[in-house]
């Protein structure tokens, strides 16, 4: 069974996160989708406006039929040598330096990494600023 890992916040879910697993799938058999904790999120981004729990985020990604497993991670470099999978699947605009050291032992260890397209039109961050403006 080939196994696909792909990571994320998931705060404000949105159709390009479905998109995302979604093709990810289709690299595997098996989907595993690693939801940040919340507390690290706020360690890294104080300023961060987190809309839901570390929990309600695993509820919402593991009510989709298309993922089979949800963990947590807090540093995607520390959590994907822990983790059983051959394929690293990530969003074109998941380039910091935590993503930069993971791909690294990707490659280092034989797994292969994808970077999927973002889906058209959608993000997080316009979805937040529309968000706003209606307040």
């Amino acid at each position: 069974m080939k196994k696909v890992i792909t990571v994320g916040v998931f705060d404000y879910f949105h159709l390009g996160h479905l998109r995302l697993f979604e093709n990810a799938k289709k690299l595997g058999d098996y989907l595993i989708v690693a939801v940040q904790d919340g507390d690290c999120i706020l360690k890294t981004k104080p300023d961060a406006n987190v809309l839901y729990t570390t929990e309600q985020r695993i509820d919402l990604v593991k009510a989709l039929k298309v993922v089979d497993e949800v963990i947590i991670y807090q540093d995607v470099d520390k959590t994907l040598p822990e983790v059983d999978f051959d394929v690293f699947a990530i969003g074109g605009d998941q380039t910091h330096a935590g993503f930069q050291r993971a791909v690294k032992w990707c490659e280092e260890n034989g797994k292969e990494v994808v970077r999927l397209p973002r889906t058209p039109g959608i993000c997080s961050s316009a979805i937040k600023q529309q968000l706003e403006t209606l307040k």
